[in-house]
Order: structure tokens, then C-alpha cells, then sequence
């Protein structure tokens, strides 16, 4: 792929006055932790300090950034507040009105732009399957619909319909779509020209998650709001609002006053604002599996990391333990370059096993396992080509996998990126979705006929691999 324009300077630890050993502790936390990172980028007085990329991923690949998406949501909704279209008080019945179902409630009348920000419509719980089992067609009246168990403005509840109403309601004001309004005010300035937006089956963008940026695009929206909106001397943000949107407007569950540093998940717990969490340092965009932008504004910071992690709770944590001791603690030029050949040599293991040249192998999926992520009874087959396979499943994907290697195909749109080896009668390959957090593991056993094919960690917009080799990725709103 062809390289991007670099969208931040680049320094060394030693000349941020950062020890590089305080990286390398992190970089060896994530390890111990068995934490699947993809990227990392760390930002010191506005320059790249360090950065690395688990290979097969890559510093040119776009990532799904799920819930981090959010934090983008808000700043659209800030620029149709700066431009006089909306405003805090807007109540939803009014600027979306013909999406207010004939029977809602007095407390739904009341919802505004607030609420939906701060996530405090009054729901129990995440409203999004139940809003969409309630109106297939329309999120936003389904959400409307949905009980609510306390009062608007009284109480968190992470609810990620709030951020798709936002979404639409931008979209009304301002007579733009979502990614169209955040390219041209927000991203083509910056110099980001690969944002990519899965999205609802209707064709609107999803707006609670669905963003997909390199590493380095959400290092500088980071750096943008550590800057209080301004890049390359150009205000694109109103500092007004990226003051308001990263100070907290409501606390999370567990009463904050109470946590120490040895709370299961504090950086969770130390209240929300729009969009954006608040933290023990600064505050962060999160999104599932482990998508981080944390900005610390006293240390002057910015730390991103992608992966595929099942549990969060660990980040933003792990940064503080291993990075905050080495802020202002300059090392050596001699560490600087044992952390960047470490940066550099970073890389997911390679599938273990002999090529066979000459073996291939056929069989049928038995999906009896949960999620898996081809359909029961597909056809497989494995067919040796120029030092390694392609992997065929059913009629419509056919993908190459290499031995030793990463190759890369596209057989529906979206890249994957495979690799692959015998063992003994066993054919195994791991399917990267490359421009995701996720990994498909195919294992053919040759003799009995049969094959798995199972996620690392399943995606949560279903289990399906060919949904999400399409690209754009279109569903139904059914994010949990």
C-alpha cells in the first residue's frame, strides 16, 4: 500500500525529555499480560515519540475503532453548536420530529442534545436491541420507545442509540452526512485522507462505532484536542467545546470518591463527559477490544493503542503504572535505539507447521461451535500455490495464505491477510480482517473431513466472515 503523508513530527523519547525504558516497561506489561496490541503511538510535546505495529498490521492500515467513533460523534455535534444550527437545549421530538413515535412518553419529549451526550436519556441499560427489535426500520423512534427507569439527567447508562440519534440529528441540521461533515471540517484539514465508516443498512453511518483511521489519524485527533482544536495554526474545533466535551458532566456507576488505584477498572469510573471518559490522568476515547486515545493534558500526552483484547480493564491502567514514572526522567540516545529496533521488529506469531508442497486437502464446517464464523456444511478446500495455499470456502471467498509469510487478498472488498501451515493431517490457518481488531483460526483436519472455523474474538456486529469481508460493512444497528 502506499505510504501516507506523516501527520504529526517525530522525536525521540530522550528529546521529549521521556525515558525510553518506561515504553519498553509498557511494551513488556502488554506482553506479560498476553494483551494483543496491533499498534501503539505515543506523543510527547506534540511529537512522535514512539510507534510500532504488530505485524501483520501495518502503520498504513485503517483500524475499526468501535466506540471510539464516539468521540468524533462529538465533535460533529460541537461544530453544528458552533455554527448556530444546534444547540444543548435542542430536545430530539423537535429537530427529528418525524421520527417521534405516536405514543411517547412525557419523559421522551423531554430528551435534548444533553442528555444524548452525556448518555443520561434514563434507560436501564444499552437501549440499542431493544429500540431496534421495537422499530426495525427506525432507531431513533425505537430508542424513543424504549421504558426508561429514571429521570433524564440523573444517572449513566452507556447506551451507544443516544450516539446514533446524535448522529441524525447533525445530519438533519446541518443537510450533510456524518462522514461528509467530519471529512471537510475535520479531516481533510488535518490531512487525513483514509477515513472509512461502516454503516446501517439504510446507508447512514452508524455514528456510535464504525470509524475506522490509522494509528496515526487518531494520534493527531488526540493532539487536536490537546491543542484545544487547533492544528497547524488553523482553529478546526472550538476550544469551548473541546473544554466542555472532556470535563465530566455526570459520574459512572461506582462513586468515584472511593476509588484508589487498586479498583477493578477506575479509569472506567471517574465519570463521563460528551462522549468522552474521564480518567485518573486526563480523560480518553474508548471502544471495544481495546481501541484507546488518552489524552493527558498535564503531562502533555498522548498515548493511542489498537488490539483485539477481550477484557478492556487493563487500559488505560497499564499505561499509568509503566509511563508516568518515566515522564520527565530523559534517558539515553543508546535506549531510544534498543526501543526503536524493538518498535520495529514487533510482530503476531506466524502459524508454526511444515508447507507440504504438494498436499492439499478438502472438508465441510461443522459450526456446532458458537459464533462460528462460516456457516455449517460450507466446503473447504486447501490447494498448494507458489510456496503456499488458497484457502477456499464455499463458492465466494477464495483467499490466499502464506507459509512463513502474510499474503494478502480481497475477496469481497475488505482485505484479509493469512497465514498458514500443516500439522501433521491438521491444515491451520489465521484469517486477519486486517482493517479490524479481528482474526478467524480455520483448522482442516484432512483425515475425518471436517473443519472449525473460529473467531479470536468475535465481532460485534455477528459472527459472519463474509459481512465483514464487504466493504463497506452494512448491518443492522445491533452493536451491543
Amino acid at each position: 500500500m502506499a505510504s501516507q503523508r506523516a501527520l504529526l513530527p517525530r522525536s525521540t523519547p530522550a528529546a521529549s525529555g521521556m525515558s525510553s525504558r518506561a515504553i519498553t516497561a509498557l511494551l513488556d506489561r502488554l506482553e506479560a499480560q498476553s494483551i494483543e496490541c496491533h499498534s501503539i503511538m505515543v506523543v510527547r510535546h506534540g511529537h512522535v515519540v514512539a510507534e510500532g505495529w504488530w505485524a501483520p498490521y501495518s502503520a498504513e492500515r485503517p483500524h475499526l475503532l468501535y466506540s471510539l467513533t464516539k468521540s468524533f460523534t462529538s465533535v460533529a455535534v460541537g461544530l453544528a453548536i458552533a455554527d448556530g444550527l444546534l444547540s444543548l437545549d435542542d430536545r430530539v421530538v423537535d429537530v427529528l420530529p418525524d421520527h417521534v413515535p405516536a405514543d411517547i412518553s412525557e419523559q421522551g419529549r423531554r430528551l435534548t442534545v444533553h442528555h444524548l451526550l452525556s448518555m443520561t436519556a434514563g434507560h436501564p441499560t444499552d437501549s440499542l436491541a431493544e429500540a431496534w427489535q421495537l422499530e426495525p426500520d427506525d432507531l431513533v423512534k425505537g430508542f424513543l420507545r424504549v421504558p426508561f427507569s429514571d429521570p433524564e439527567g440523573t444517572r449513566h447508562t452507556y447506551d451507544n442509540a443516544t450516539t446514533f440519534v446524535l448522529a441524525r440529528m447533525v445530519e438533519r441540521v446541518t443537510g450533510r452526512g456524518l462522514p461528509e461533515l467530519l471529512d471537510d471540517r475535520l479531516f481533510r484539514p488535518m490531512g487525513v485522507d483514509h477515513a472509512e465508516w461502516d454503516r446501517v443498512a439504510s446507508g447512514a453511518a452508524f455514528g456510535f462505532h464504525g470509524l475506522h483511521l490509522t494509528t496515526e489519524a487518531v494520534a493527531a485527533f488526540g493532539e487536536l484536542l490537546l491543542r484545544g482544536g487547533v492544528w497547524g495554526g488553523r482553529r478546526l474545533v472550538p476550544r469551548e467545546w473541546v473544554e466542555l466535551a472532556t470535563r465530566r458532566h455526570i459520574e459512572t456507576p461506582i462513586e468515584t470518591r472511593q476509588l484508589d488505584d487498586d479498583s477493578p477498572n477506575p479509569d472506567f469510573h471517574c465519570g463521563y463527559g460528551y462522549q468522552f471518559w474521564m480518567s485518573r490522568h486526563g480523560y480518553h476515547g474508548n471502544g471495544a477490544f481495546g481501541q484507546q486515545c488518552v489524552v493527558v493534558p498535564s503531562h502533555d500526552l498522548v498515548v493511542v493503542v489498537t488490539a483485539a483484547v477481550e477484557q478492556t480493564d487493563v487500559l488505560p491502567g497499564v499505561f499509568w503504572d509503566c509511563l508516568l514514572p518515566g515522564l520527565d526522567d530523559a534517558g539515553s540516545a543508546e535506549d531510544d535505539e534498543i526501543l526503536a529496533d524493538r518498535l520495529r521488529r514487533l510482530s503476531l506469531a506466524l502459524v508454526p507447521g511444515s508447507a507440504a508442497p504438494s498436499r492439499s486437502g478438502a472438508a465441510r464446517i461443522d459450526a456446532s461451535a458458537e459464533d462460528s464464523a462460516v456457516p455449517d456444511g460450507t466446503t473447504v478446500s486447501v490447494e498448494p500455490v507458489d510456496g503456499g495455499w488458497h484457502l477456499r470456502l464455499g463458492s465466494s471467498l477464495k483467499i490466499a495464505v502464506g507459509h512463513g509469510e502474510w499474503r494478502e487478498s480481497s475477496p469481497l472488498g475488505r482485505p484479509v491477510v493469512a497465514a498458514g501451515a500443516w500439522q501433521g493431517d491438521m491444515f491451520v490457518a489465521d484469517l486477519y480482517v486486517i482493517t479490524t481488531p479481528h482474526r478467524v483460526r480455520l483448522v482442516l483436519d484432512a483425515d475425518a473431513g471436517t473443519a472449525v472455523a473460529t473467531w479470536s474474538t468475535v465481532p460485534l456486529t455477528g459472527p459472519s466472515l463474509a459481512l465483514h469481508l464487504r466493504s463497506p460493512l452494512m448491518t443492522r444497528p445491533d452493536v451491543a
